[in-house]
């Protein structure tokens, strides 16, 4: 079996997917997931619960949310009631309140659970659920507080319409349908996990969109629209048949943001599994994995305003430097690369400028007859990651393939910022426009990396990798 991630949110054990209920307060960030307590396939659905102070140690805490009476706990998102708006508050805290689906044979519907010491403990709401519209496809409830209208709003899934609801409530009990959105872009699947939050858009001060996510479930995974919304609908600025894409690979789904962040800040993060395998990948107690956190940005290009993902700033404080050369060639940097000691979880750098090679890019994970290939095809301006030859790979026949993305080099330059770890490989190109985000198996042993041109050479500008380590710090993982 594959060894547990290095730095990659796993749990303890059994089975889990998507994020929810992402929300920062008083000093911690919370994170609950879809988890099964019973065992390492999908079932039973409850919320796992763990908390963190830097978005890398992170402290187990007992299931937050069980099922009961026949309603699984399926996937939702958490505020803090910082007015109380909801009477669930006492005079020293405001609460917090998740806000999740309800699912059972008869239908989804969505509920509420509130804490008042700090997510420790959770109580249902009796009132339960506060909006039932009777289908079995209305999932997902993803709710923030509006300040032009003085509400919240809730946005859910119409799954199987392709659609998005918006529904808002003065006080998270009693809600009032506004409109729905869609279908547009993407539409050859049931829509989920919808987010949407207002960002500022880059080098352009006091311009802001707002930016709204849904993933398409058995297809290209996330996709997300950049738009306008009033508090009553959503209008999307492209036409309706223009597709965004969250990320290219094949292992980054159900991505939720954190609310309640510092201003102008904006963490999310994904399930990095897919529906195709997820309950048949070879890992062992635990079976289900996080990508890294990545913070957003809305960043201006030629062709219009496009979401920007780069990895959070904190996990630098995680990097212990191997290697570093600049202004170098291929076969310099791999002779050099040949006698380097690698480690299971890396982060590497490359920058190139583009020569006369068709064909550039990494190679990780190499050896008996093992690689994952991250390249850059000139011809045809994409970036993409074969993982083919990623290690024991037949326990799914959905598993292998190429993945690729369209990529147009900025100034005759690609730049490649790799976060590989026991399982798993993200990629982030061009300062985080393209995402790749793939498993890979690959023998414990084969942690080798060269880097490689096709016909031709490529200008390496530089080259860095680096071991990431956890510290054992106790004050990173403990609640005080």
């Amino acid at each position: 079996m594959i060894p547990r991630p290095e730095y990659h949110f796993t749990p303890p054990q059994n089975f889990m997917n998507d994020p929810n209920g992402l929300v920062f307060y008083d000093g911690e960030y919370h994170l609950f997931y879809q988890y099964n307590p019973f065992g390492d396939v999908w079932g039973h659905m409850s919320w796992g619960h763990a908390v963190s102070r830097d978005l890398i140690h992170w402290e187990h805490l007992p299931v937050a949310l069980h099922e009961e009476d026949g309603v699984m706990i399926f996937s939702g998102s958490a505020v803090v009631d910082w007015q109380n708006t909801s009477g669930f508050g006492n005079a020293n805290f405001p609460p917090l309140i998740a806000i999740y689906t309800g699912h059972s044979e008869v239908e989804q519907n969505q509920n509420l659970a509130y804490s008042n010491d700090r997510g420790q403990t959770w109580t249902k709401y009796s009132g339960n659920p506060v909006i039932a519209i009777g289908s079995r496809q209305f999932r997902d409830p993803k709710v923030f507080w509006h300040e032009p209208t003085h509400c919240w709003v809730m946005v859910t899934a119409l799954a199987d319409q392709q659609k998005v609801r918006f529904d808002s409530s003065p006080d998270l009990i009693h809600w009032t349908h506004l409109s729905n959105f869609g279908p547009e872009g993407r539409v050859d699947n049931e829509w989920e996990c919808p987010d949407i939050f207002l960002m500022n858009v880059e080098g352009q001060p006091g311009f802001q969109k707002w930016v709204l996510k849904v993933d398409v479930n058995h297809s290209i995974l996330g996709q997300y629209f950049v738009g306008h919304f009033d508090g009553l609908c959503f209008i999307n600025d492209a036409s309706s048949d223009q597709v965004l894409r969250v990320d290219y690979g094949k292992d980054f789904y159900a991505a939720q943001s954190w609310s309640n962040t510092s201003v102008g800040r904006r963490i999310w993060i994904g399930w990095m599994n897919n529906w195709d395998y997820a309950k048949v990948i070879p890992t062992a107690p635990w079976r289900g994995l996080f990508s890294i956190p990545r913070e957003l940005h809305l960043r201006q290009y030629p062709e219009g305003l496009l979401l920007v993902q780069e990895p959070i700033k904190e996990l630098t404080d995680m990097r212990q430097s191997l290697y570093h050369a600049k202004d170098a060639d291929v076969d310099t940097v791999n002779s050099q690369l040949a006698n380097l000691k690698l480690d299971i979880a890396a982060e590497i750098q490359v920058e190139f400028t583009l020569s006369t090679a068709r064909e550039f890019g990494v190679r990780l994970c190499t050896g008996d007859e093992e690689a994952t290939v991250i390249g850059y095809d000139i011809q045809m301006r994409e970036i993409f990651l074969d993982r083919h030859h990623s290690g024991d790979i037949t326990f799914s026949d959905k598993f292998d393939g190429v993945h690729r993305a369209p990529l147009v080099p900025e100034q005759g330059k690609i730049d490649l910022h790799i976060f590989v770890d026991t399982c798993s490989v993200e990629v982030f190109a061009n300062n985080g426009l393209i995402v790749i985000s793939d498993l890979i198996f690959p023998s414990v042993q084969n942690m080798e990396i060269e880097l490689y041109a096709r016909d031709g050479n490529v200008h390496l500008n530089n080259v860095d990798i680096w071991k990431l380590v956890v510290e054992n710090d106790p004050r990173l993982y403990f609640r005080s």
